[in-house]
């Protein structure tokens, strides 16, 4: 059988060697209600093209896999009910039983490298749980990072993780995590977090070049852009903080546990903030996606056949 089937768009970008940047489809069905979800994909979409790259909207549609998807598909997506919310060890399963499935992190990261791309938008990547030492509910995706290279522009860790013990595991997975511009790590609504960030690089081409080397240099896994939130969209740290600690306290006081932690914990952010955190989402994933379309044309340029 084909592992995947791209859609004409990016059929022609392969055959070409047009930069590509992978994206995700959590956001569509699981991130915002219809039709906003629809309108904000198609405007990522569109926002990479005008940086000179294609878009590769991943997800499986009755079990076949898709690398990019046609409007029509998209809308469709967009608007279906049950959709399995896929990580690695989901996405086989899935298209055995003629499933549809949204990718996250980790699933589009393997989807990506499959088919032969190598830069990643996405909003924030999952990480460490709060209260992980007692769940141990840790994110596949710190793990795929550490073996599938793919670059991976986001916002940093999702705020409503532990980000300390989240830097930690990447660190001792080998994974460079590279802050844009700043020296510090943003968190996601904030530019800010507190924390310092492991690594810093001011220029795309250098984060093009570092994807390069580490490929030279045979080591494995990609590496994790953290790209702060445009400062309009920004919401500070002190702000989000005690709203982020409130909805844990809701999601623990119901029980929710597993893959309903960071949706729900979204949906009600999303309501003590009173949409705000909805229109910062939106602000950050348009900004990664942009510096995700730089720097996979830097290295269509740069190593075309890497």
């Amino acid at each position: 059988m084909t592992a995947f089937v791209p859609s004409l768009e990016i059929s022609d970008a392969m055959a070409t060697g047009k930069p590509i940047v992978a994206l995700e489809s959590t956001i569509i069905t699981h991130g915002m209600p219809y039709p906003q979800n629809l309108e904000v994909a198609k405007t990522v979409e569109n926002d990479i093209r005008k940086f000179g790259a294609v878009p590769a909207t991943m997800a499986i549609l009755t079990g076949t896999l898709h690398v990019g998807l046609t409007n029509i598909q998209l809308e469709k997506l967009a608007q279906s009910t049950g959709v399995a919310k896929l990580s690695r060890a989901d996405i086989a399963a899935c298209m055995a039983s003629g499933g549809t499935g949204a990718t996250t992190v980790a699933a589009t990261m393997i989807v990506a490298h499959l088919a032969g791309i190598k830069v990643f938008a996405t909003g924030g990547i999952g990480g460490v749980h709060k209260g992980a030492e007692n769940t141990f509910d840790i994110s596949a995706d710190l793990l795929e990072l550490a073996q599938t290279p793919v670059t991976v522009v986001s916002a940093g860790a999702k705020a409503i993780l532990d980000i300390p013990k989240t830097l930690e595991i990447l660190e001792t997975q080998g994974v460079p995590v590279i802050a844009y511009g700043q020296n510090e790590m943003p968190a996601f609504w904030s530019r800010s977090s507190g924390i310092k960030a492991p690594l810093r690089m001011n220029k795309v081409e250098d984060i093009a070049n570092a994807h390069i080397i580490r490929k030279s240099l045979g080591l494995p896994g990609g590496q994790l852009i953290a790209n702060p939130i445009p400062k309009r969209y920004e919401i500070n740290h002190a702000i989000i903080k005690p709203i982020i600690n409130e909805a844990q306290k809701d999601a623990d006081n119901i029980g929710i546990t597993g893959k309903e932690v960071t949706p729900y914990l979204l949906q009600r952010i999303y309501e003590l903030t009173e949409g705000r955190s909805l229109s910062a989402n939106i602000g950050l994933v348009r900004n990664n996606a942009k510096l995700a379309a730089k720097i996979a044309t830097k290295l269509s340029l740069n190593a075309p056949n890497i």
